[in-house]
């Protein structure tokens, strides 16, 4: 994907908000990882690196440890190679555990009416928005449009089953950016479903708390389910 958007992102990169990602959990392969990008893109720097789909708390005091990733992405910092630092992962609880012990720019989460229709504490991504908040972080969300695993034939690449008619995108789209903190959200990762997603996304009108009781009452009795394995 580097190599085939970097000619793109090279054009257009003063208008680019630019964002990179490893899965890389220590410092030499965090450090390798990001130069390397840096050279298929052919840029000098990322405005957000992020440590990546952190899958549990072993998985982040890794990171987070001697040796660990933290070590090459402050460096990187402190160099200019990039400006902010940010982590992603599909349980909250991690993302909860990762502000309090180091001071990341942006995190990203599931943030979808799928987490709430029966809320978990790998799920409930409530508690991460305030501590986001009183802490000044950025959150962007993810799988706003997830509406359970796939059941039948799989229709579309993403690995859950997405909604993909226009009312029920708008709903779920606004839902999602109306939860106090979020900050922005990321595509799903099949472009048949992006204009309906932009188009929902420019006619965003914020949800007042009834019309978000409503619309999750509404996303229950149409069967949506928690996507991930506990």
């Amino acid at each position: 994907a580097e190599a085939r958007l970097g000619k793109w992102v090279r054009k257009l990169r003063d208008k680019l908000f630019l964002a990179e990602k490893t899965l890389k959990r220590d410092r030499d392969g965090a450090w390798m990882e990001l130069n390397a990008s840096l050279k298929k893109l052919g840029v000098k720097s990322f405005d957000l690196y992020q440590m990546h789909a952190v899958k549990d708390l072993e998985d982040l005091d890794r990171a987070l440890g001697m040796g660990g990733a933290i070590e090459a992405f402050r460096e990187a910092r402190d160099t200019g190679l990039i400006r902010f630092i940010g982590i992603t992962t599909h349980d909250v609880r991690v993302a909860l555990k990762a502000i309090e012990k180091f001071d990341f720019d942006t995190v990203m989460i599931p943030i979808g009416l799928f987490s709430l229709v029966s809320p978990r504490p790998r799920s409930d991504f409530r508690p991460v928005l305030k501590a986001a908040k009183d802490r000044d972080i950025g959150v962007i969300a993810i799988k706003a449009i997830a509406k359970r695993p796939w059941k039948g034939e799989k229709r579309y690449r993403t690995w859950y089953e997405p909604l993909d008619d226009q009312d029920a995108i708008d709903s779920a789209v606004w839902f999602t950016l109306s939860q106090e903190g979020v900050t922005t959200y990321s595509l799903a990762c099949d472009i048949r479903l992006w204009p309906m997603i932009l188009d929902a996304a420019e006619r965003f009108r914020r949800l007042n708390a009834e019309e978000q009781r409503q619309i999750l009452e509404k996303a229950r009795l149409k069967g949506f389910e928690y996507i991930y394995t506990d």
